[in-house]
């Protein structure tokens, strides 16, 4: 029997001797009562973060996708961008068209021709025309329509900045998502050896009589679950992966590996305001807007402009044939001038419409610049909202919850050991520790996430981590 007893401690005693190795790969963090790491920093949290070396040495991808990275990838190859970008470069060649004259036209005619002989020196009026007319529109209205088209043109490269700002910012949430999928795979797969060790503790005690078989079936089941949520997990990657993958114009099926270390150090922000402030300039939406009302109201001047006629010049020259017998000679050539102008003879019905129509449009404009605003502004808000609650919480379960539990499941685990501390505790803690593991991930991501969004709501491509 003692024998027995010694088996089974002999187990524990080696599984505590493990559980160090296994722990390392989690975040490393400082001990209560104990100095932090030379990685911590205790203003502002980690510097970086450090992963199991044996783990990282051996498998380390040559073709590891880092930010910077995806995001150049995606800025040259991503088919959203380029199409958007055509649309504009196809809109900057419209001014210079609607801003000049219509082209002229020239006529050739056949006049006054006798269908008896067609002989076009039986008649005095017989004569062969050729002529030239040119449009000209009331004055100012080309002009006007050339700094319309301009503005549009101007708004449709804001549409290609902000089409680019939002990519960056997709490209750098996606990017975070699958780096905290990675390490929630990795946190998920340490605890399931750590749970096949608690199997490998309960089986020994309870063939030794010193435990209960529902401590092995409670560990078993722990496992299992285990098991399922790496299967989940891996559905999320593979999910998040295609999502990348699209954004990057690349095979949706492909496979991306992410650096395991990265920067963790993340800031205070100053505040909400001088974000807002920086969002009225540097925003392309909002400059895109702003432009469309200049181009919607030089629009409403045209319409006004249409009250007044377009004017038409022409001028013919006829060459006749035969003889003038009361004069003797060869009949004398014609020469043509024409004027015409349009007469706004249903300004009622369409002019006056026009107008009517084009003051609505430019209200449609402003009050879409107004919700634009407020759009802007709320991205702001949630924005920073999101960005501190995760940084806070990262602080928390860098500096007090995750050592804390720590602390805990070592503390239970030596109770464990001689008989004063309740399996199923044990378990509970180990699994509490590993909820708040991969929380401290969860909101490492997600507040990269929210300075993503906050770079994007504010116009920049890229946003320092640091007080403004």
């Amino acid at each position: 029997m003692c024998g027995q007893r010694r088996s089974w401690k002999l187990v524990i005693g080696g599984w505590l001797v493990l559980y160090p190795f296994f722990s390392c790969a989690a975040p490393n963090l400082p001990t209560l009562g104990g100095a932090a790491p030379e990685s911590f920093d205790n203003q502002s949290g980690a510097r970086s973060v450090e992963f199991n070396a044996r783990s990282a040495s051996k498998k380390r991808p040559s073709d590891e996708l880092s930010l910077q990275a995806a995001i150049e990838t995606a800025l040259q190859d991503n088919p959203g961008l380029a199409e958007i970008s055509a649309r504009a470069k196809a809109k900057d060649e419209i001014p210079s068209q609607v801003g000049t004259l219509p082209d002229p036209v020239i006529q050739f005619n056949a006049m006054n021709l006798p269908v008896d002989t067609f002989n076009r020196t039986q008649e005095p009026m017989t004569q062969l025309q050729v002529g030239v007319s040119q449009k000209f529109p009331f004055p100012g209205k080309l002009g006007l329509r050339e700094s319309a088209a301009e503005y549009e043109a101007a708004a449709a490269g804001n549409d290609v900045e902000e089409m680019r700002l939002l990519l960056i910012r997709d490209v750098k949430q996606n990017w975070w998502q699958l780096f905290y999928l990675d390490r929630a795979l990795q946190t998920v797969r340490r605890n399931q050896k750590l749970m096949r060790q608690f199997v490998e503790v309960a089986q020994t005690k309870y063939r030794v009589g010193e435990g209960l078989q529902q401590d092995v079936l409670l560990a078993q089941v722990e496992l299992s679950k285990l098991l399922d949520l790496e299967i989940q997990l891996k559905a999320l990657r593979r999910t998040g992966e295609s999502r990348l993958n699209a954004l990057l114009n690349r095979p949706t099926e492909g496979k991306l590996h992410l650096p395991a270390e990265v920067e963790t150090k993340l800031q205070a922000l100053a505040p909400e305001a001088s974000w807002q402030s920086q969002a009225k300039g540097n925003r392309p939406l909002l400059a895109a807007e702003r432009k469309r009302i200049q181009a919607a109201r030089k629009r409403l001047d045209l319409a006004k402009k249409d009250y007044f006629p377009d004017f038409k010049l022409g001028a013919a020259y006829g060459f006749r044939g035969g003889t003038d017998p009361l004069q003797g000679r060869s009949r004398a050539d014609f020469a043509t001038f024409m004027l015409s102008m349009e007469v706004p003879l249903y300004a009622g019905s369409k002019q006056a419409k026009a107008v009517d129509q084009r003051s609505s449009e430019v209200l449609e404009q402003i009050y879409s610049l107004q919700d634009r605003r407020q759009q802007v502004r709320r991205e702001i808000s949630t924005a920073l909202a999101n960005y501190r609650e995760s940084r806070e919480q990262f602080l928390l379960f860098k500096t007090g919850i995750i050592p804390q539990t720590r602390q805990t499941v070592a503390s239970m685990l030596a109770g464990y050991q001689v008989n004063k501390v309740d399996f199923l505790n044990l378990v509970n803690a180990q699994i509490t520790l590993y909820n708040y593991e991969t929380k401290y991930w969860k909101a490492l991501a997600e507040a990269h996430q929210a300075l993503a969004a906050l770079s994007a709501a504010t116009g920049e491509e890229r946003i320092n981590a640091k007080t403004r």
